[in-house]
């Protein structure tokens, strides 16, 4: 009995130093995986080893530390905006308690061009189907040399652009540190109108309104037709600032990306980036990141090389767009009319982030108390 007793004491004895080994073991993968998932915020990224050959100056650098002249008012003008990020990033950390680290879901936005060492968040409503066609070009090693021949459904094919979540993690940190990052931005209504003139008016957009538009009118649309509720296409602004303001849309999950915010999207807290695009100076905006890429218009910028350089011949040029279909602030205004004043606020509440984020004005239409 006595034998026994001793037995079961060392069994206990071995199965507590076996737990104990098992439990240390699992808080450092915790602690790795959030080491190498820390924010990349250090100013000087491009710092690190093996980034560029010897004797050359790659994209971060020369926006960094311009040596150009063309690139010093660039350089200056985004420091500004990377300067506003940071500090309503900062303001937000100081007032939550809770702290997040990025996880690989949240990098499938980022698309990756390992020729030219570049990262771009695609945010849908701000350019996104041009710039995809551009990282194609880009990236495609020869297969496409003019974005504008490139269907746009093409552009959409996850398939044909690699996203950051598909390294590995050393791979990711690694990147993050040594690539030049881009995301272009739009006022938040404007894109927010835009997207609803695309998904919800357009009649060719079946998928949008059968899986959104129908959920939509069956929630928010008191007698409506059985042709509503089996088609779901004629939702109206108001019913779709409902939906987007409703509680239980909150709890259903993420928002579709056409109208999720941007710094969801992007994760411009936790994500140093270099180059903050803007919709209202796309082309000039644009016009950088291909310079800076050694690609742009048929100049030589700071990331053309002379050896094994797979840019296309005569530089990549930034489509241009049709400015007569554009969503306008007079637009979102007209919109936004038929919105109450308490949708009104909780939008902006939504989108509040995005504004200040990137220093959107609060729009002068808006009944905010």
């Amino acid at each position: 009995m006595k034998q026994t007793l001793l037995e079961l004491m060392r069994m206990s004895r071995i199965c507590r130093m076996v737990l104990a080994t098992c439990l240390g073991s699992f808080i450092l993968v915790i602690f790795y995986f959030q080491s190498m998932f820390q924010p990349v915020m250090r100013r000087n990224s491009f710092v690190a080893e093996g980034c560029c050959g010897k004797g050359s100056r790659n994209a971060l650098e020369e926006l960094y530390s311009p040596t150009q002249t063309e690139f010093t008012a660039a350089a200056l003008l985004h420091q500004s905006r990377r300067e506003r990020v940071s500090e309503v990033c900062r303001a937000q950390s100081a007032s939550s308690r809770q702290r997040r680290v990025l996880t690989p879901a949240d990098l499938r936005h980022l698309l990756v061009d390992e020729t030219h060492r570049l990262i771009y968040c695609y945010v849908p409503k701000v350019a996104c189907t041009n710039w995809k066609r551009v990282m194609m070009v880009l990236s495609g090693e020869g297969k496409y040399t003019d974005p504008m021949q490139i269907p746009p459904s093409e552009a959409h094919v996850p398939a044909n652009l690699r996203t950051l979540s598909q390294y590995s993690i050393g791979e990711i940190n690694r990147r993050l540190k040594s690539y030049l990052k881009f995301l272009f931005v739009r006022e938040p209504f404007e894109r927010l109108v835009s997207a609803y003139r695309n998904k919800f008016t357009l009649r060719y957009n079946t998928s949008f309104h059968r899986r959104y538009g129908t959920k939509i009118v069956r929630r928010y649309r008191q007698n409506a037709t059985e042709e509503a509720l089996r088609s779901g296409a004629d939702v109206t602004f108001r019913e779709f600032a409902e939906y987007l303001t409703d509680p239980a849309t909150q709890r259903e999950g993420p928002l579709n990306e056409h109208w999720q915010t941007v710094h969801s999207l992007c994760h411009p807290c936790l994500i140093h980036y270099d180059l903050v695009g803007k919709y209202e100076t796309l082309e000039e905006d644009a016009n950088t990141v291909l310079q800076l890429a050694g690609v742009g218009g048929g100049g030589a910028g700071a990331g053309a090389t002379t050896d094994g350089d797979n840019s296309p011949p005569g530089g990549v040029r930034f489509p241009t767009y049709s400015k007569s279909t554009r969503t306008t602030d007079q637009m979102a205004a007209m919109f936004f009319r038929n919105v109450t004043a308490r949708q009104q606020q909780q939008l902006f509440q939504l989108y509040k982030m995005d504004f200040l984020m990137f220093n959107y004005s609060t729009p002068s239409y808006l009944k905010l108390e």
